[in-house]
């Protein structure tokens, strides 16, 4: 299967909201199928829907891994099963 590494190099990363990450390791747990919407590289809002399979980190920047290869950076989430991303950790 091929990756969809989605990263933006040149953009520093914003921790996101704790509590937000654990409540993405869960849904990644019990293998629920989540609505995703986040900002592309280009900054376009996308929406998949797909099992979180991993959550973690990479260089001080944090990612989730999807059943069908897509990799989103936890920054440019916009929501997930239609809970926003809180502002500030």
């Amino acid at each position: 299967m091929e990756s969809n590494f989605m990263d933006t190099p040149d953009k520093s990363y914003q921790p996101i909201d704790c509590n937000y990450y654990d409540r993405l390791e869960a849904w990644a747990t019990m293998r629920t199928i989540c609505q995703i919407v986040f900002r592309d590289e280009t900054e376009k809002e996308q929406e998949v829907s797909a099992r979180i399979v991993d959550v973690y980190a990479l260089n001080k920047v944090e990612y989730m891994r999807m059943d069908n290869g897509l990799v989103i950076r936890l920054d440019s989430l916009i929501s997930v099963n239609n809970i926003p991303l809180p502002d500030h950790c």
